[in-house]
């Protein structure tokens, strides 16, 4: 998969956090980047564009993070969520693996934790 071809949803209430996620991921040449600011938002985005990572905060208005997973992995059981959020209790962390998620990173997160993330994806799909 070229980083040019790549479509990436990010899902947060904080503008701030999205504007984080988005300057850790355009260095990668990736400018297909939808955003959300709440969990209902990223559902409706996901169905229009099906993304192929998205990026996801617990702690959303209108849809948990936990609702928001479930119902993008009834759209997509293969979808590649990466959950980014403060909450991050061991039960809510195994939760999110238990409804689909693929990685769990805790907020605040390291620009390198992203570029991590996205280099094993782009480099994985080759």
């Amino acid at each position: 998969m070229r980083a040019e071809d790549v479509t990436i949803l990010i899902g947060d209430n904080s503008v701030l956090a999205r504007k984080q996620l988005k300057d850790a991921i355009v260095p990668f040449g990736i400018s297909r980047i939808l955003d959300a600011a709440d969990g209902q938002e990223a559902v409706e985005l996901y169905k229009e564009h099906v993304p192929d990572i998205v990026f996801l905060s617990l702690l959303m208005p209108e849809k948990d993070g936990a609702t928001t997973i479930s119902e993008i992995m009834e759209i997509n059981p293969n979808a590649d969520i990466i959950v980014v959020s403060s909450m991050g209790t061991q039960s809510q962390i195994k939760q999110t693996f238990q409804l689909g998620a693929k990685e769990f990173i805790q907020k605040p997160f390291h620009s390198q934790q992203i570029t991590d993330i996205l280099r094993s994806r782009l480099e994985g799909s080759v």
